[in-house]
């Protein structure tokens, strides 16, 4: 049963979406913007041209804490007080910055409480939904199985996860979150979420090499709360950091096979951890041709490397009977470092609306088929793919323009919702080897 529009009159909800803080404690107003670090914009502030601003700044930079700071305060009004704004808030980690060479275990938690208190002041009653990134760990990307016991093992991290985040979560949440980094709660009637930790997905964690397919039982436990919530009639909503298809390839296949099992039970996926405006497709096993399920993968806040700071707004079916609690529509919100740095001391920022998907991609509604018709539609109308590219980018592309090979690899990762799979852009042009596809991408990851 493909999704349809809600009738006339019916209620929609607004989740806020953050990704990719990256807090930089160090972050320094003036200091260097270029340098042979992985990570700039810290140490002496200096003189002349290629300084850090004080909103942020593009290049290896992150964020200072008082940027993200700002964009929490000039959420719409009633956040505070739970009377309007946003019905819940959804965010898919990544808090330390990219110094992650000098990062200890008591700088990671240290960044896990300040980021979650100001959260916690600035939202108020708004329940948060959390999501575990790659980079909360030290060594980052080192997120060991839970049969890892000991020091060695997460639980420091988890640990101080549950306590930092059980005013947002039920219990039974805690639980699992401290056995294993992930967790389902119900976000409100008929709606359930399922926080993935998808870092016993991730190519960079070695831990895997004892055993890539389902290291904690977490797909196991996930077909489990997906039958569950189909037995009892209710829609779930996914959340995660990485993105499925920069998974490993046999647990990406395997979350593929999942989602196309349940498509009538999985409302919506979100994920980040990519810093850009883009999304995969999920089409049917059996011909790869009709779109069961869309992961969106929103902005990061950080500038890290070269954006504007940015976040995401969707707009979903809220809850009445026979709600799809599907995505309907998403704005994406950026603060525009040249206006902001450039703006007397003392200035607020202004964050503003940069686009919305519907209004601006023509798409009659937000479901996986509207999506999988606009990657269609880029391969002729080059006006909508620069566009496109532009939003990608937060409002600040690359110097270099995107040619035909960075279009075709750009299209391909659009419609692959699982890892290194050539039949899923075989329908694509201009064609491109797949293996020339798969170099484009590794150039252009951000993170």
């Amino acid at each position: 049963r493909p999704p349809v529009p809600p009738p006339p009159g019916a209620p929609t909800a607004r989740i806020l979406f953050l990704t990719d803080l990256h807090w930089d404690r160090q972050y320094v107003p003036g200091s260097a913007a270029a340098c042979p670090d992985p990570l700039c914009c810290r140490g002496v502030p200096g003189e002349g041209p290629g300084a850090a601003g004080f909103w942020g700044t593009y290049g290896k930079c992150d964020l200072p804490l008082h940027t993200i700071d700002a964009l929490l305060a000039q959420l719409p009004n009633g956040t505070r007080n739970g009377t309007g704004g946003f019905a819940a808030a959804y965010w898919t980690g990544d808090i330390p910055a990219h110094d992650v060479w000098q990062q200890s275990r008591g700088d990671q938690l240290r960044a896990l409480r300040t980021v979650t208190a100001l959260l916690r002041a600035r939202l108020g009653p708004l329940r948060v939904f959390p999501a575990v990134g790659n980079h909360e760990a030290t060594p980052v990307n080192a997120f060991p199985p839970p049969y890892v016991r000991g020091n060695r093992s997460a639980a420091w991290l988890y640990d101080a996860m549950a306590e930092a985040w059980q005013h947002w979560l039920p219990p039974a949440a805690l639980r699992t979150l401290r056995a294993g980094g992930f967790y389902t709660a119900q976000v409100w009637p008929g709606l359930r979420l399922v926080s993935l930790n998808m870092n016993f997905c991730s190519q960079a964690n070695f831990w895997l090499l004892i055993n890539a397919t389902d290291p904690a039982g977490q797909l196991q436990w996930l077909m489990g709360v997906l039958a569950d919530a189909e037995r009892d009639g209710e829609k779930v909503h996914i959340i995660g950091h990485i993105p499925p298809a920069h998974c490993l390839r046999s647990w990406s296949w395997n979350y593929y096979r999942i989602v196309s099992r349940f498509e009538g039970t999985i409302a919506a996926q979100f994920f980040g951890h990519t810093h850009l405006d883009e999304f995969e497709l999920f089409y049917d096993e059996e011909t790869l041709s009709r779109p069961v399920s869309i992961a969106f993968i929103a902005p990061s806040v950080t500038t890290y490397i070269s954006l504007n700071p940015g976040y995401r707004v969707y707009e979903v079916a809220a809850s009445y009977p026979g709600s799809s609690h599907a995505v309907l529509d998403h704005e994406t919100f950026i603060l525009n470092l040249t206006e902001a740095n450039a703006a007397p001391p003392g200035t607020a920022p202004r964050w503003r609306r940069l686009y919305g998907a519907r209004e601006a991609y023509g798409l009659p509604a937000a479901f996986p088929a509207d999506w999988d018709r606009l990657v269609r539609r880029m391969q002729d109308d080059e006006p909508l793919f620069q566009l496109f590219w532009f939003h990608l980018h937060k409002g600040h592309p690359p110097r270099e323009p995107c040619g035909a090979p960075c279009k075709a690899a750009l299209l391909c990762a659009l419609r692959s919702g699982r890892a290194a799979d050539p039949a899923l852009c075989r329908p694509l042009r201009p064609a491109l080897p797949f293996p020339r596809i798969q170099q484009l991408w590794q150039q252009r990851r951000l993170c």
